[in-house]
């Protein structure tokens, strides 16, 4: 095993704020929002020669013992807390990674700032870890870092992202498919319309995110197979609730003939439905807008059953039992995929009939892990 890891990179960390906090942004305040609750819901997968489209790996692969009976030390450095979606993904990682487990996690929360993710990349390898797990808040500038880290001869795993580098200087990029997503959100748009026409105002993730990169290219491979769709506009809402009323606020002021509006994660959904709610805009199944959003963590799911948001499109946070089981497979020389899929899926509001989503109900709330 290496050396034992140094004091976690003081500043950097906000482990605290995110463990059952639901990420910086509470839900819309609206009389009849759902209390806030420790939740999921981000975040597009790089072209690679080899995918595999997975299940959750087995329990005790992610449960293992590392093969020399040493515990392995893995270093997590996080996108940030911006989300819901991003505190149940890190819960996740630091549920797993457990000393419980046979593992010894050294976490960095970089909240959403490159140069703080690289520079926590190369603390860890300076701690000398076993394997490191990168969730990339941007796509390019990598090739670098993960030169230096493969030079130190320590496996990386890119999460729940993508990055723009030699998939040679990486072992495995894990996460579910973005491009997917965005097509699944647009062929549902047109199944619902049947035809109808559509003024679509999209408010994207952060910008240079591969989250953000992949859901717009997907949705708008669907706006170009329909003359009858327009998107009016297009902004970054950067994930939050807050960029998300900021972003529909100045919508509302430009456009009054919208009647789509396509939010990039549940977190700016709520900011938007606030925005309208404020200005009078009806939204909803009963409503003059359709709302779309990504992650489906437990109150956007709430907020789709109660018929607020039409469609809500999964992005599963719970991959860290995917990391364990390449990392497990590495400890014992065996062979890795060099890209895993994790499944997502689509749930519509109640009264909607769809061909290619859930229709959620109180049991499928129920029965949902995030």
């Amino acid at each position: 095993m290496k050396k034992k890891l140094a004091v976690l990179l003081a500043g950097t960390m906000v482990m605290a704020s995110l463990v059952g906090c639901g990420g910086n942004d509470a839900a819309p305040a609206t009389n009849d929002a759902p209390a806030a609750e420790p939740a999921a819901a981000e975040e597009d997968t790089a072209e690679l020669e080899e995918e595999v489209e997975a299940e959750a790996p087995a329990d005790d692969a992610e449960e293992a013992p590392a093969a020399s009976g040493d515990v392995i030390s893995v270093g997590f450095a996080q996108v940030g807390h911006e989300s819901d979606w991003r505190a149940a993904n890190t819960q996740n990682y630091q549920d797993t990674f457990s000393a419980a487990n046979g593992y010894e996690l050294a976490f960095v929360d970089a909240d959403n700032d490159n140069a703080v993710q690289l520079e926590a990349v190369r603390g860890f390898i300076q701690q000398e870890v076993d394997y490191i797990c990168i969730a990339p808040i941007e796509t390019a500038g990598w090739d670098t870092v993960l030169q230096e880290a493969q030079d130190a001869g320590i496996p990386v795993l890119i999460v729940d992202r993508s990055v723009d580098a030699d998939p040679s200087l990486y072992e495995t990029q894990i996460g579910c498919d973005m491009i997917a997503e965005g097509e699944m959100a647009g062929n549902w748009l047109a199944e619902y319309l049947d035809g109808a026409e559509a003024k679509i105002l999209s408010i994207e993730g952060s910008v240079g995110a591969s989250a953000t990169l992949g859901r717009t290219e997907g949705f708008n491979n669907i706006v170009a197979q329909h003359s009858e769709w327009e998107v009016l506009d297009s902004q970054s809402g950067d994930f939050t609730q807050a960029g998300g009323q900021e972003v529909m606020e100045s919508y509302i002021k430009s456009y009054s003939d919208f009647n789509v509006v396509v939010c990039q994660n549940d977190n700016e959904a709520y900011g938007a439905m606030d925005a309208m709610d404020a200005a009078g805009i009806t939204y909803g199944v009963d409503g003059d807008v359709i709302i779309i959003s990504y992650d489906a963590t437990h109150d956007g799911l709430q907020y789709t059953l109660d018929g607020k948001i039409n469609c809500d499109i999964e992005c599963n946070p719970l991959q860290a039992e995917f990391a364990a089981d390449v990392i497990q497979k590495l400890q014992a020389g065996q062979a890795i995929d060099a890209q895993t899929i994790v499944k997502d899926q689509a749930f519509v509001a109640p009264g909607i009939t769809s061909s290619m989503a859930t229709t959620m109900t109180q049991e499928v709330l129920d029965g949902r892990a995030y």
